[in-house]
């Protein structure tokens, strides 16, 4: 009995040290500490030790419980949640690129650049071909993964929304630091940046309405989002947030992965009317209805917004819930005409100024 104890409580312990070892992998990244922690305390959304949301938001809201939800969404039958083909992608040199066109381009998944007024922004890059902490996680579709670092122009300001894996991909940020003259995250997000080797003075950590000025006649804001955080064994020690990205001629929502609520009225009147608004959807499930909008509501939150026209992201790239792969695209075109809901190929050029642009039903 007691050699018995012995080796079960040195199994238990080599079983500990490996969890700590492979949590302690870079591609973690790094929970708040020291003065950025100091920093979070002071804000209104940080509860109990915690990030909070405006309203009470169960990751998981199936009367299933998690461990069955979970069970499910990875052993139940799945269909066509991959596409048979190629996806198709339009081949843009993002470096010639002339910096009066106001124009977007979207990467698959969440990630797109925008080039307004002469600056570029990258949004939520996740060019690995996975979304997770190891290459077998979450692969890529085929050929949505054709955009890679060495394609992006300099990047005057790489948004982060939150610190999921499949929106802040540590490869992508490693290799991306010598383009990046500026980044912009919720709080807490820069330590894992700082972890990373970028310098602290490059980054700019904001909390919900808070926001910063570009240059003249350009802001940035970030702004509630209904979601969590997390990339180890700990949630929610760093801020999620969409943002407003304010110019001259053109006012942009950025969505961050969010769950509908009432705030995106709130958003909507002190930032609105949008000419376009991006928003996250895709992934979606009624078992986790709070933190992904289900295609239903995805037309509501534009109204909020005063909308002028809707882009839907976070879909075509990777398979993180177990809808068909193509629904999310099929649901936003059944009740608008094609020039409110856009929906480019992968490296197709948006034209920010142009109103009446449409594109083909390619998926």
């Amino acid at each position: 009995m007691r050699r018995l104890t012995i080796i079960i409580t040195a199994a238990v312990a080599i079983i500990i040290i490996i969890m700590i070892s492979i949590l302690n992998l870079a591609q973690f990244g790094q929970s708040p500490k020291g003065e950025r922690l100091e920093c979070i305390k002071k804000s209104p959304n940080y509860v109990d030790g915690e990030f909070k949301n405006y309203h009470n938001t169960p990751v998981i809201t199936s009367e299933k419980g998690r461990f069955r939800t979970m069970w499910d969404f990875m052993f139940s039958k799945k269909i066509n949640v991959t596409p048979d083909d190629s996806i198709p992608v339009v081949k843009t040199d993002l470096k010639k690129l002339k910096p009066e066109e106001n124009v977007l381009i979207w990467f698959g998944h969440s990630s797109y650049l925008i080039q307004l007024n002469g600056k570029t922004f990258l949004i939520d890059p996740v060019f690995s071909g996975f979304a997770g902490p190891f290459s077998f996680v979450n692969k890529a579709f085929k050929g949505s993964n054709y955009y890679q670092v060495e394609d992006m122009p300099e990047i005057d300001y790489l948004i982060i929304s939150h610190d999921h894996y499949d929106h802040l991909d540590y490869r992508t940020i490693k290799k991306l630091q010598p383009k990046v003259n500026n980044v912009v995250c919720g709080l807490g997000v820069g330590q894992h940046f700082e972890y990373w080797g970028y310098d602290q003075s490059l980054i700019n950590e904001l909390d919900w309405y808070e926001g910063i000025e570009l240059s003249e006649g350009m802001k940035l804001t970030a702004t509630p989002a209904r979601h969590y955080s997390g990339r180890g064994l700990s949630s929610n020690k760093t801020l999620w947030a969409s943002y407003v990205l304010q110019s001259i001629d053109n006012t942009i929502y950025i969505g961050g992965d969010s769950g509908r609520d009432d705030f995106f009225t709130d958003i909507g009147e002190k930032f609105g009317p949008f000419d376009l608004v991006i928003l996250e959807q895709g992934q979606y499930s009624k078992d986790w209805n709070l933190i992904h909008m289900l295609p239903e509501e995805v037309y509501g939150v534009a109204n909020q917004l005063a909308a002028k026209r809707l882009m839907p992201v976070h879909n075509s790239k990777f398979s993180l819930s177990n809808h068909p792969w193509y629904q999310p695209l099929d649901k936003i075109i059944d009740k608008k005409d094609r020039a409110y809901a856009i929906t480019p190929k992968i490296g197709e050029v948006v034209n920010l100024n142009d109103s009446t642009q449409t594109f083909d039903k390619w998926w």
